[in-house]
C-alpha cells in the first residue's frame, strides 16, 4: 500500500504525513504563508508535509457564496506554492475535463466527497497516473468504498488514498465512525483522516456551513491511536475570517498542538510495531 507522491515522499509506509492549507486558494498571499508556516510546523515535528487548497468549491450551500479563483488562477497559485517552498500539492476536481490540466500541476487529485461515486471522474482521474484522493462520501459505508477504489483502479493507477470525513447523523450534523479507518484500510488502500471536515455541522448557519472546532484536536487523536497514513487538516491564518468552511478551520498555533499529539501518538504506536 505504499506509493511515492513526489521527490521520494511515500505514503502508507507507516510514517503520519500531514495535509494541509486553507479550505480554498482564497489569494495567493494566504496561500503562501499558509504553505510557509505550515511547513516550519512540520519541519520542526519531522512530519513530510502536502500543500492542499481548492481552486473551485462547487458545492457551496448558497448560489452567491465565493468559489474561488477558478481552474487557470487556483492553478497558478499552486504552482507558485510548490515553487516557492518545494512542496507536493493537493486539489479538488470536480469535472473529468479537469483532470488533465490539474494533473499538470497538482500532485494529488482530490475527489470531494459528494462525488465519489462518479465513474468518469475517478476514471478520468487515475488515467493522470497522479495520486488520487477518495474522499469517503457523507452517505457512505466504509465497505462501499470498494466500488470508488476499484473504479480508480480499473485504469492501472494504483496510487489511491481514501478518507474519513464524517458521516451523516441527523439534520446539519456529523458523526466519525473510527472504525471505518480499518475498514477502508482492509480495502488495500492507504487511509486519510480529514479532522477538519469531519467537525462540520453541513448547512448548519442557514447559507453555509458551521463547524465544531473545539472537537479537531481529540478526533485527529483518536485517529492517530486508529492508525493512519496521512492527517488531513484546513489550516487557516485567520479562521473566522475564511472564505469557505472558517468555524471548522484551525490557525497555526491550534495546528501544531493537533500535530504534535498525533505524531507522538504514530511514533509509540510505531515503535510498539503496531500492525494498522
Amino acid at each position: 500500500m505504499e506509493f511515492e507522491i513526489k521527490d521520494g515522499l511515500k505514503i502508507g509506509g507507516g510514517n503520519l504525513v500531514v495535509i494541509a492549507g486553507p479550505c480554498m486558494a482564497e489569494s495567493l498571499d494566504i496561500c503562501l504563508e499558509t504553505a510557509e508556516r505550515m511547513k516550519a510546523i512540520c519541519s520542526k515535528l519531522e512530519l513530510e508535509y502536502v500543500f492542499k487548497a481548492s481552486f473551485d468549491k462547487a458545492n457551496r450551500s448558497a448560489a452567491d457564496s465565493f468559489r474561488g479563483p477558478g481552474l487557470e488562477k487556483g492553478l497558478e497559485m499552486l504552482a507558485k506554492v510548490a515553487e516557492r517552498f518545494n512542496l507536493p500539492t493537493l486539489t479538488d476536481i470536480h469535472l473529468p475535463e479537469q483532470a488533465e490540466r490539474v494533473a499538470e500541476v497538482a500532485d494529488i487529485l482530490q475527489i470531494p466527497a459528494f462525488l465519489c461515486r462518479q465513474t468518469d471522474l475517478l476514471v478520468a482521474a487515475g488515467e493522470t497516473g497522479k495520486a488520487i484522493n477518495v474522499k469517503k462520501g457523507q452517505f457512505m459505508s466504509p465497505r462501499e468504498m470498494s466500488g470508488a477504489l476499484e473504479k480508480v483502479k480499473s485504469t492501472g493507477n494504483d496510487k489511491v488514498l481514501l478518507t474519513e470525513r464524517g458521516t451523516f447523523f441527523g439534520y446539519n450534523n456529523l458523526v466519525v465512525d473510527m472504525r471505518s479507518l480499518v475498514e477502508m484500510r482492509a480495502l488495500g488502500a492507504p487511509v486519510v483522516f480529514d479532522a477538519t471536515h469531519s467537525v462540520q455541522t453541513p448547512g448548519g448557519l442557514g447559507k453555509s456551513s458551521g463547524g465544531r472546532r473545539e472537537f479537531v484536536r481529540p478526533l485527529a487523536r483518536a485517529a492517530s491511536a486508529v492508525g493512519i497514513d496521512a492527517l488531513f487538516l484546513e489550516a487557516h491564518p485567520n479562521p473566522d475570517n475564511a472564505k469557505s468552511d472558517g468555524p471548522n478551520s484551525v490557525d497555526f498555533k491550534l495546528a501544531e498542538t493537533i500535530l504534535e499529539e498525533a505524531a507522538a501518538i504514530a511514533m509509540l504506536q510505531k515503535k510498539r510495531g503496531h500492525a494498522y
